[in-house]
Formats: structure tokens, C-alpha cells, sequence
């Protein structure tokens, strides 16, 4: 276990930023469901509505370097495609 003040602080600051990790992938985890049950129900508005209201999330977890930004653009085509499927 920590020993000197340094570690112990550094333990400390390990728990908050990993809670904060944790809620804003959670958070980003639960719009993607949300744009995916909204896909399923075949409703093209609500699964766009779901879908704009979800792309803020993502691209902040990149910028906070929680998803990489390869990741976050393959989930982002990936549910786009299947949005505009909807459409057509």
C-alpha cells in the first residue's frame, strides 16, 4: 500500500478520476443502447432524435482520452448507417 504522503495522494486522485472514467463511459454505453432500441423500433425520427442527442457524448469522451478517437468514429459510422437505413 501507499507508504509516503506523495503515493497516498496520488491513490486518492486514482479513485476519483477512475469514478469519473466510469460515469462518462457508463453515460456513453446507455445514449449508444438508447440509439440502438430506437433502431429497433424502426422510428426513424426517434432513432435520429437518439442519435444526435448521443454524438456530444462520444466525442467528449474522447477529448477527456477515455475512448480513442478511431473507436468513437467507428461507433459513430456504425450507427449512423444503421439510422439512415431506417430512411431509406
Amino acid at each position: 500500500m501507499a507508504n509516503s504522503a506523495g503515493s497516498r495522494k496520488r491513490a486518492r486522485q486514482a479513485i476519483k478520476r477512475r469514478a469519473r472514467t466510469m460515469a462518462l463511459r457508463s453515460m456513453v454505453r446507455t445514449y449508444v443502447k438508447k440509439v440502438n432500441a430506437a433502431i429497433e423500433t424502426a422510428d426513424y425520427e426517434q432513432a435520429q432524435a437518439a442519435f444526435t442527442q448521443s454524438k456530444p457524448y462520444i466525442d467528449k469522451s474522447v477529448t477527456k482520452g477515455i475512448m480513442h478517437k478511431n473507436a468513437a468514429a467507428r461507433i459513430k459510422s456504425r450507427l449512423n448507417t444503421k439510422v439512415v437505413a431506417l430512411k431509406g
